[in-house]
């Protein structure tokens, strides 16, 4: 997974920066550059974390040697805030969700496809796919709960009063996946 995330990562970078004699795009490709390594390196730690306490990183194993452990366990609650400061990263949560708006500097088509359809979802489908320790830790949850809502209520918000329809489009992206992660939470 971590190299799949971090090729979709390389891929938006490169994509962003397209058009490299523009500077602004050459900013924006800098500006998520370096929120999704802020996000990594969450998901790195939380990587780490899992393996010191399970001492494998495969997903089955992990879900089965976390079925056994009880609900609020410490040790559960650091390992999903850093996978959930990752999924925070990626798919452009607060705070480090201002990356994406600026993300649409690249060519549509493909921006849309990768941003969109593929890059921002991996945070959600992070957090699913390792629902099993999310569900045994509450307090990480309820992070997930609250971050989804200020996500979607200020990324509406931002969509409201912008007047490029990229950017529009980009908010709204942003408020829609606040509310997955209210869901999730």
């Amino acid at each position: 997974v971590f190299i799949g995330w971090e090729g979709v990562g390389l891929s938006s970078y490169l994509l962003i920066g397209f058009w490299y004699k523009d500077h602004e795009n050459n900013n924006a490709a800098n500006k998520a550059f370096i929120m999704n390594r802020i996000g990594d390196l969450g998901f790195l730690v939380g990587l780490f974390l899992t393996y010191t306490k399970f001492h494998t990183l495969d997903i089955q194993q992990i879900a089965a040697q976390a079925a056994t452990l009880q609900s609020g366990d410490t040790s559960l609650m650091w390992i999903t805030i850093c996978l959930f400061i990752g999924a925070v990263g990626k798919s452009a949560q607060i705070p480090l969700f201002t990356w994406l708006p600026d993300a649409m500097a690249g060519p549509t088509p493909v921006s849309a496809l990768i941003h969109a359809a593929t890059m921002v979802t991996a945070g959600v489908y992070l957090v699913v796919r390792s629902n099993v320790m999310f569900v045994l830790s509450p307090v990480t949850m309820e992070i997930i709960f609250i971050a989804g809502a200020a996500t979607a209520l200020i990324g509406s918000l931002i969509a409201i009063y912008q007047w490029d329809i990229k950017k529009v489009l980009a908010y709204s992206t942003v408020s829609q996946l606040g509310f997955l992660f209210m869901a999730l939470g």
